[in-house]
């Protein structure tokens, strides 16, 4: 269960990335009072958390509907995650992030940040919800499943401390470093997606 543990806890947080949302955070709520900025940050992880914790646990039951089977989710998704590791190695997704934040502190009405575009789509995106129903789909019984469970409130709990700290971690890590990690964290999340496409076709053609 520990190796459980520590790979869905890995391919949560590369995907939802706290250390990176914390500087837009920290654009977003320029100006913001102390307690509005922890009010957003604690809304923004909490109305996150129920997004994903909904598809870890229903997330199956939502494709047996629609008649798709897990190895194709894991092929899609796993593709998914590996266009978003190119993104971070190349600091395309960064860019993006920035681009949004910057067209929703453009727009003088959108005062609170927490739902969007902070919970959805910076934390509770495509690839998020991806990688959640897929660890949660791989676990083996009631155990496995809490594993991933627990693996991703930790990584909410994270999240939680980056957004409500993001003014100084930001001054402490600095651009250099900040980006130095994410292509780091972007070739780890390749190679999980790559796994994942591996498990997929495997699981499809019996090979």
């Amino acid at each position: 269960m520990l190796q459980l543990f520590l790979s869905s806890f890995l391919t949560l947080f590369v995907v939802i990335d706290p250390p990176g949302c914390a500087p837009i955070f920290a654009g977003l709520t320029n100006g913001a009072s102390p307690h509005e900025r922890r009010s957003m940050a604690i809304r923004a992880t909490l109305v996150a958390g129920v997004i994903l914790f909904g598809f870890a646990v229903a997330g199956e039951d939502l494709l047996r509907t629609l008649h798709i089977e897990l190895n194709s989710f894991r092929i899609a998704g796993g593709l998914m995650l590996f266009l978003i590791a190119l993104d971070m190695v190349f600091e395309k997704r960064t860019e993006r992030r920035e681009k949004r934040a910057e067209e929703v502190k453009a727009t003088p009405e959108v005062e609170d940040v927490s739902i969007f575009p902070m919970a959805m789509p910076m934390l509770a995106g495509p690839g998020a919800i991806a990688s959640v129903m897929l660890l949660s789909g791989g676990a083996k019984g009631l155990d496995g499943t809490v594993t991933v469970l627990a693996a991703l409130a930790a990584v909410m709990a994270i999240t939680l401390v980056a957004l409500l700290t993001a003014g100084p971690l930001m001054k402490l890590l600095g651009a250099k470093v900040e980006a130095v990690i994410t292509r780091l964290l972007g070739v780890l999340l390749g190679a999980l997606a790559a796994q994942y496409v591996v498990d997929g076709l495997r699981g499809s053609f019996g090979i």
